[in-house]
């Protein structure tokens, strides 16, 4: 798997290809930054199970506006609209079928807001400009034949990471969001130019995490 400065070169002739979590290094970054906008939406959410008296009724506070009976309608509620009533006002509480719809509705309310409005997400990636770590896992060298496989990409040390990456995530939301793979790709190139003399070997990657 031979490279150079500018990246791979024939990636795939020797089997790296074969390995289906070797990926281009903007396509690894699209998908950590969608895990972690899937993290801010789950983790920044109600954290009381539906079942409880608390985790409904919280559930039920964020669901209760035109969207969120919306969102109900749309994960299958069908009870009538007397019945919600009574469900907000705590005069009535769902069966335990409507109690998994309504959880269902919060969590697709939360992650349609989350993703509609990704402003929190970018100051949450910048972190007031301290910026955010990123580690980077090479590819995959199990399916290489063996004399071409690169002994600087095994092991835990050819893991890298880049403790506080700065002053790209605005735009690499922004190309998450439009699922602009070129964009990513230009992003992931700057990303990767903090590392050393070594980065090109890196334009193709089998993971990338975000510490955020």
């Amino acid at each position: 798997m031979p490279y150079d400065d500018s990246g791979w070169r024939n990636f795939g002739t020797y089997g790296a290809n074969l390995s289906t979590e070797n990926v281009r290094g903007g396509k690894a970054l699209g998908r950590a930054l969608e895990d972690a906008l899937s993290r801010q939406i789950i983790e920044g959410g109600i954290k009381s199970p539906v079942t409880s008296p608390r985790g409904r009724k919280a559930r039920l506070k964020y669901l209760h506006s035109d969207a969120g009976v919306e969102a109900m309608r749309e994960a299958g509620i069908t009870v009538k609209s007397r019945a919600l009533n009574n469900w907000f006002a705590g005069k009535q509480n769902p069966s335990p079928a409507n109690l998994e719809l309504v959880d269902t509705a919060y969590w697709n309310l939360r992650a349609e807001r989350i993703r509609g409005n990704l402003g929190a997400f970018k100051q949450h990636l910048n972190r007031q400009g301290k910026g955010t770590a990123v580690e980077i896992h090479p590819v995959n060298q199990d399916l290489v034949e063996e004399h071409a496989r690169r002994p600087n990409l095994m092991g835990e040390q050819a893991i890298r990471s880049l403790p506080a990456v700065r002053y790209v995530w605005d735009e690499a939301v922004d190309a998450m969001d439009a699922g602009d793979e070129g964009k990513l790709e230009e992003i992931w190139d700057d990303i990767i130019t903090e590392l050393d003399s070594d980065w090109g070997a890196y334009t193709y990657v089998s993971y990338v995490g975000l510490g955020a």
